[in-house]
């Protein structure tokens, strides 16, 4: 026998232990693939003492199977409800507190009665394996049959995108046929290639791909893929991150003029009824601010008596509330002007005094029913959440309000304009002697002209309940703003009201994050002021003999 073989033969039984040592160390971790990919057998797979590295692997392993059903036992393994019998093997599901646990089959959900906790063992999990779950998860959802999971998964897996993931978004991407949902695949897979080793041409293209969806997350990737070693990716990197952040830049000016125009809406509710007042009867009235405390109090009290006696139609209490408010403050308004104002026409001082110890008496009145304490207004489900304009956040109750306050005007135009009880209003605005000599009631219009910008201010109240809290101080924070809103625009006229309370409100919002809220009202004020230095009248000025004069 030749010597080599003879030294073979010698050796044979160390080979045969060190073939047998390589199995026993390859086996666990190939044994979730010898399943052939039946998910019943790998999710048993999950049974008996593993290590990490081999739970991986059968996470791995269901998400290659594209089974929704295997979702309940990966959801259950995250959430430390994944057991497998201590005798047998079983994997189950286990929920419940105690000495026993109600056991579920992993992948039918049936019932399997109770389990003593004693016999059941939990399979080990840590932070990497919840964070493997959770890519399985959205690789699953992947082949969802509604579109709204899809997208949603597609969105997800772009905020964890990584290169082992790029295969399954070529083959989601190569099966889908929604516009949306292929769109944020290609995103994902975009930020995968960026983060992976390909070839930096693929690599520049999927920069392409992030710079067109140009967010916040965009940008991180971008800037991180700044310092790539290949001075290629490294400059288009740079190049689209600069250009990704210009973008931003612009949504975020967007979002400031949106909740410009959101402040200006409120304002334009505050205001609209006092131009009125103010330009028709020429009362500096203080207790305006307390007329929107009225309306929002008496959306409360709506609210309240519907959530008691007809919770089902709580959705409508706006509805009911918006005439109420307006009846309620009206009257208010009507009896303040019949009762006092009335009275002190042509002495600006006393009226101003006199509606300033108004709004205290309703504030302390307010205090004394409904107590000192903010009140809770909620909004209907048609006002409630946001939705997304590019990378702009819109929410439902702030579009609601602006929608509001442009029908109240367009409706007091018609009033104006169109109206018999209008026609009287200009005409005692323009020349009260002379309407009085053609026949016009003066004090009846001045009644009901007062009666009307404290109605409409009632209204303003149950718009801001939806923003603001409700409390017996909510109408001092508009009332200042208001008479500014109505000089700026010019006293008495409508379209300088609209004017002045949308400037007004995208200024406020412009210079809030360079001067804060505080010292940006300051400067608004002096603005103003130093507008009215040049334009006594406002922006849009009444003409008139009783004006001019």
């Amino acid at each position: 026998m030749p010597d080599w073989l003879r030294r073979l033969v010698s050796l044979r039984p160390a080979l045969l232990v060190v073939a047998f040592a390589a199995a026993l160390v390859l086996l666990p971790s190939s044994q979730a693939f010898a399943q052939g990919g039946n998910p019943a057998s790998l999710v048993q797979a999950f049974g008996g003492k593993k290590s990490f590295e081999d739970t991986e692997a059968t996470i791995r392993a269901l998400a290659a199977t594209g089974d929704p059903a295997v979702a309940p036992a990966l959801q259950a393994l995250a959430d430390g409800n994944l057991y497998y019998e201590k005798d047998g093997g079983r994997v189950v599901i286990g929920e419940g507190r105690g000495a026993s646990l109600a056991a579920r089959d992993p992948l039918t959900g049936e019932a399997l009665g109770e389990r003593p906790k004693a016999a059941l063992e939990k399979v080990r999990v840590k932070n990497s394996i919840r964070t493997l779950v959770a890519e399985a998860m959205g690789a699953l959802t992947l082949g969802s049959a509604d579109p709204a999971a899809r997208l949603a998964s597609a969105t997800a897996l772009f905020e964890r995108a990584s290169p082992d993931q790029i295969d399954m978004l070529d083959a989601a991407i190569a099966r889908e046929d929604d516009a949306r949902v292929d769109a944020a695949l290609a995103e994902a897979r975009a930020g995968a290639v960026l983060k992976s080793d390909r070839p930096a041409p693929e690599r520049v293209a999927a920069m392409a791909t992030l710079g067109a969806r140009g967010d916040r997350a965009a940008f991180n990737m971008l800037r991180s893929a700044a310092g790539d070693a290949d001075p290629t990716v490294a400059a288009a990197a740079q190049k689209g991150a600069a250009a990704v952040e210009g973008t931003i830049a612009l949504w975020g000016h967007a979002q400031t003029v949106w909740y410009g125009l959101s402040l200006g809406s409120v304002l334009l509710l505050a205001a609209i009824g006092l131009a009125i007042t103010f330009g028709v009867m020429g009362v500096i009235n203080m207790a305006h601010g307390e007329m929107v405390m009225l309306g929002a109090y008496t959306t409360f009290v709506v609210q309240q008596a519907m959530r008691d006696h007809a919770p089902e139609w709580l959705d409508w209490s706006l509805a009911v509330a918006l005439p109420l408010a307006f009846l309620v403050s009206g009257l208010v308004g009507l009896v303040m002007e019949r009762g006092i104002i009335r009275f002190l026409y042509g002495r600006p001082l006393e009226t101003l005094l006199a509606t300033f110890g108004v709004s205290l008496i309703l504030q302390q009145a307010i205090r004394m029913i409904f107590g000192p304490t903010n009140r809770e207004v909620s909004n209907p489900s048609w006002m409630s959440g946001s939705f997304d304009i590019g990378q702009m956040a819109v929410t439902w109750n702030r579009l609601w309000i602006i929608v509001f306050a442009l029908a109240v005007f367009a409706a007091l135009l018609f009033v104006l304009n169109r109206t018999s009880a209008g026609l009287k209003m200009r005409a005692v605005t323009q020349n009260r002697r002379m309407a009085a000599a053609m026949g016009i009631r003066t004090p009846m219009v001045d009644a009901l002209t007062f009666a009307l910008g404290s109605g409409i201010a009632g209204m303003a109240g149950v718009a801001l309940s939806q923003v603001d809290n409700v409390s017996p101080d909510l109408g001092q924070g508009y009332i200042i703003d208001s008479f500014m809103v109505v000089v700026f625009g010019g006293v008495g006229n409508l379209w300088g009201t609209l004017v002045g309370a949308f400037s007004l409100g995208i200024v406020n919002k412009l210079l809030e994050p360079y001067a804060g809220a505080v010292l940006g009202k300051i400067v608004v004020l002096v603005l103003i002021i130093l507008f009215i230095q040049k334009r006594p009248r406002g922006l849009f000025a009444l003409k008139g003999r009783f004006v001019d004069a």
